[in-house]
């Protein structure tokens, strides 16, 4: 059987969002990232459904009635009870494929952590859960690779484009050699062709560079990137290095990509301890007939939303101030995994 991994901009179903823990790494910034989690929740809501791993009980009662409050539609809301460890849906959601008849499979990839940083052992198992919950209306296959959503980005037509410190780092797959890769990556999502990006990484980023945070298709010849125009800057020289890369990349029919250029916002600092964090506007969502995109509160905020419209014309732009999830290194996509249409099951919280 052959399966094709279906690009982000395949109609949905919903998307998934995992919410914090109040004891878990959230706890200092819990308010702030809730009201940024309500704010994606009642902006996607208006065009498909989502879905909600909440921690217990008491969590899943309290959002029912948060979101009732802010007049979101009961049938668009699935709230499931599961135990987690973060809230990054991208990296421990599942990866949905289709066969040639339409049939979807969704792929539940194994999550470390990203390379064991972190406790990832409950993400890790959360697809399944979430299956025996019965979440999913198509059935799931567990995969021993170790691959994060985050990571990996496709035109949908059999390319793929990702980056070589995070798919080769020897912290994931230390066996495997990029031929490994490129044969595990062919057998399960039917591509013929990888771009590795050698170059580009953000300071306070602890994925190893996902692909997400850097360069991001948005239709099969289009590709938007983050490009950092201060020479000043400790990222210049390897974002410059990237954007040449992109720049001799090929489309099949052996065109250039149309590339647009995403603007660099100034640089964001922990208030705690000072260290750098991983602001970027490559980290946008694509849902139906809309894209969120994480604002800062920089001046160069509005250049981002208007370089994404020239990617998507047809669709309304959502911007997400994302001030809160930078604190703990990631932004808007990390915390959201699509769900194409035929995944999501008919249940009502």
């Amino acid at each position: 059987m052959t399966y094709r991994l279906l690009p982000e901009w395949h109609p949905q179903d919903g998307i998934q969002l995992t919410w914090p823990r109040h004891d878990g790494d959230w706890a200092p910034l819990l308010a702030c990232i809730e009201a940024t989690l309500e704010r994606i929740v009642v902006a996607t809501t208006r065009y498909q459904r989502v879905l909600i791993c909440v921690p217990n009980e008491l969590t899943k009662e309290r959002l029912a009635a948060t979101f009732a409050a802010y007049q979101v539609p009961s049938e668009r809301l699935l709230l499931i009870v599961a135990p987690t460890d973060d809230t990054w849906a991208r990296d421990h959601g599942p990866i949905t494929v289709v066969d040639d008849d339409g049939q979807r499979l969704m792929l539940d990839f194994t999550f470390t952590g990203w390379g064991g940083k972190f406790p990832a052992e409950h993400d890790n198992q959360l697809t399944q859960r979430l299956a025996d919950a019965g979440a999913w209306s198509c059935p799931i296959a567990s995969r021993d690779l170790v691959l994060e959503g985050g990571g990996i980005e496709t035109d949908g037509e059999g390319t793929l484009l990702t980056t070589e410190a995070c798919l080769l780092n020897a912290n994931r797959n230390p066996t495997l050699s990029r031929t490994d890769v490129e044969a595990q990556l062919a057998a399960d999502f039917g591509v013929d062709r990888v771009l590795w990006l050698a170059n580009g990484h953000l300071e306070g980023d602890d994925t190893d560079s996902h692909i997400d945070t850097l360069a991001r298709f948005c239709d099969p010849a289009t590709i938007a990137y983050v490009r950092c125009d201060d020479p000043n800057d400790a990222h210049y020289p390897a974002l410059a290095a990237m954007e040449q890369e992109l720049q001799h990349f090929r489309q099949r029919n052996g065109e250039p990509y149309r590339l647009i250029a995403l603007p660099w916002p100034q640089a964001c600092f922990d208030p705690d301890d000072g260290h750098r964090l991983p602001a970027t506007y490559a980290n946008f969502l694509i849902i139906n007939q809309a894209v969120l995109v994480p604002t800062y509160g920089d001046p160069v905020d509005v250049a981002a939303l208007q370089a994404l419209a020239l990617a998507f014309p047809e669709h309304t732009l959502i911007p997400i101030e994302c001030n809160s999830v930078i604190r703990q290194h990631g932004s808007l996509h990390c915390l959201t995994m699509q769900l194409p249409q035929g995944t999501l099951a008919a249940l009502t919280t």
